[in-house]
């Protein structure tokens, strides 16, 4: 009877800052089977037969049948249309057992007094009617839009439509049960479903139609979804199917004997804003967001920090990324920072820290335990004399590594350190570890069984210590042991006021920038640019001094 359906009945997503109440939906079903067809050619028979004087309409009820074929609404957001069925039930006080079932109670009392009720076939299930929360969602969908078959329920489809349910219902908690154990080996189905479905926190409301026979509407096997509305408190607005726009109608097609075939038109009625208002809405976020940017501008200042002159910032954000290769496990490091001399921090910078206890996993022949442990460190360097050169010490990160077993035992498993880089950026450093080694069965006894092992007194003896003044250390007699390794990630960050002038005054500033860039990149580039100058204007010098014939001799050789 009708060509060109709309068969895109997927769901559209929108967006939108006004208030979900201005939200108005004009619906419109019409019945195309062919009984309506034919009662309409058989009006327009009797119409034109009426204007050459043939036939009265006295006994024609034509018109109470095109009422009952077709039916025209504007419903708003969460707008309550009663259906025939919630008529019958509700218009009986014994059937109401909530305060909202008696609210609506009162409303259909109303609505019978004042005969103000103008759907019929057209109703709505609120957000806060039971049918939107208790009914299964394979009964609203079993009569999908465009096609005639059923589609089969998924599980998780099955296990939302009681989410709400269970949540009204909710029961106390069983005391007994130990809140400590955090997987559940052996769950039961009720577990599984009130444990492991999502529930999403949105508004709903459904748009039904009643597509039964004339005079037998309210029967709830004729039932059908025509649109669904969801909504959060973000502004976005689901709408499953999407407005026509144009296009042609959705097919809606009933089951049973008679497969009747309707048409369904949406439509987005709600009341736009006119000019002035759009304009005015538009200054007002504008100025919002002039008010809040000079906000943000006074929190933070226009200033940009600097330290002052002839002080080096160094600031460092790391992470102990892995330790691998160690012969025990539960594994966790002991780090503390060592500031040479001329070198501070800010006291509430923390020195020393300790990560959490690692279990290794077995990558390979290794067993690596993955640590991602961050850590940042901010420290100053300022020089006392001006004569003096390049930086002579970093700053040095000292660490070991322990393990921990199930007596709450610990063993040293070894040393390392790490000196900060000279060059700002990213880097990835591997650091080697040893640890004390002490001869004879009995020391790995007690190693194995109550954790003892040699350690050392001072961590910097894993280097040469700062303390030591002398020309030679020497290590002769100490027995060692190679044991793992552990990986550090660094970005390092070097702020100097040094390096701003020589970016903006593009002079010589290669004393400067070794002393407090420590070797940096662009004292490197600004070395090279200098010495390339200097080469070539020693070979203009040599050129201009060379007598004119000898110049002229090379010139002619050179062609």
């Amino acid at each position: 009877m009708a060509e060109g359906w709309n068969t895109d009945t997927g769901e559209a997503v929108y967006r939108s800052s006004d208030a979900i109440k201005n939200l108005k939906i004009r619906v419109c079903i019409e019945k195309v089977t062919s009984a309506a067809a034919l009662s309409q050619h058989l009006e327009q028979q009797v119409l034109s037969q009426q204007e050459r004087g043939l036939i009265e309409l006295d006994t024609f009820t034509s018109q109470g049948q095109a009422g009952d074929n077709v039916e025209e609404l504007v419903v708003g957001w969460q707008e309550k249309l009663f259906s025939q069925d919630e008529v019958d039930l509700f218009q009986d006080e014994s059937h109401c057992q909530t305060p909202l079932e008696r609210h609506y109670h009162a409303e259909i009392k109303a609505l019978k007094r004042n005969k103000s009720r103008h759907n019929n076939r057209i109703f709505t299930y609120t957000d806060h009617d039971r049918y939107t929360n208790w009914l299964p969602v394979h009964q609203l969908h079993s009569q999908d839009l465009v096609t005639s078959t059923k589609a089969t329920p998924t599980f998780l489809v099955e296990r939302m439509a009681n989410v709400r349910h269970r949540r009204q219902d909710r029961r106390a908690v069983d005391c007994s049960v130990n809140k400590m154990k955090m997987i559940n080996w052996e769950p039961t189905e009720e577990f599984v479903t009130s444990s492991h479905v999502v529930n999403n926190a949105m508004q709903t409301m459904h748009i039904m139609g009643d597509l039964g026979p004339p005079g037998k509407l309210g029967q709830r096997e004729n039932e059908c979804l025509l649109l669904t509305i969801k909504t959060d408190g973000n502004g976005v607005v689901i709408v499953k199917p999407d407005f026509n726009k144009g296009k042609e109608p959705y097919r809606i097609e009933t089951e049973g004997e008679k497969r009747e075939v309707w048409r369904l038109t949406l439509e987005n009625v709600s009341t736009p804003m006119n000019l002035e208002e759009k304009e005015r809405e538009q200054h007002m976020y504008k100025d919002l967001y002039i008010r809040h940017r000079e906000y943000l501008n006074s929190l933070i200042g226009q200033d940009f920090e600097m330290p002052p002159a002839g002080i080096l910032r160094l600031l460092v954000n790391g992470e102990i990324v892995s330790a691998k290769g160690f012969e025990y496990d539960n594994l966790y490091i002991h780090f503390f920072m060592e500031l040479p001399n001329n070198w501070s921090t800010l006291p509430s910078q923390s020195l020393t820290e300790v990560t959490q206890t690692c279990r290794t996993k077995t990558i390979g022949k290794d067993s690596v335990a993955f640590f991602s442990y961050p850590f940042s460190f901010e420290a100053f360097h300022m020089k006392e004399k001006e004569s003096e050169g390049p930086l002579p010490q970093w700053p040095v990160l000292y660490f070991k590594v322990l393990s921990l077993d199930s007596w709450h035992c610990y063993r040293s498993e070894g040393y390392g350190y790490l000196v900060f880089p000279e060059t700002p950026g990213k880097h990835i450093m591997t650091c080697h570890t040893w640890r004390p080694l002490q001869k004879g069965t009995v020391s790995g006894l007690r190693r194995f069984f109550i954790g003892g092992s040699p350690e050392l007194e001072d961590y910097s003896y894993v280097r040469v210590p700062g303390t030591f003044t002398g020309q030679r250390l020497s290590r002769f007699g100490f027995c060692t042991e190679t044991t793992g390794s552990v990986t550090f990630t660094l970005h390092c960050i070097q702020h100097a006021r040094a390096f701003v002038d020589a970016r903006l005054l593009k002079k010589r500033r290669q004393n400067v920038l070794d002393q407090l860039g420590g070797f940096s990149q662009e004292g490197a580039v600004y070395n090279i640019l200098e010495a390339f100058q200097r080469a070539r204007k020693r070979m203009q010098d040599a050129r201009e001094s060379l007598p004119t014939d000898l110049i002229h001799g090379t010139s002619q050789l050179q062609i």
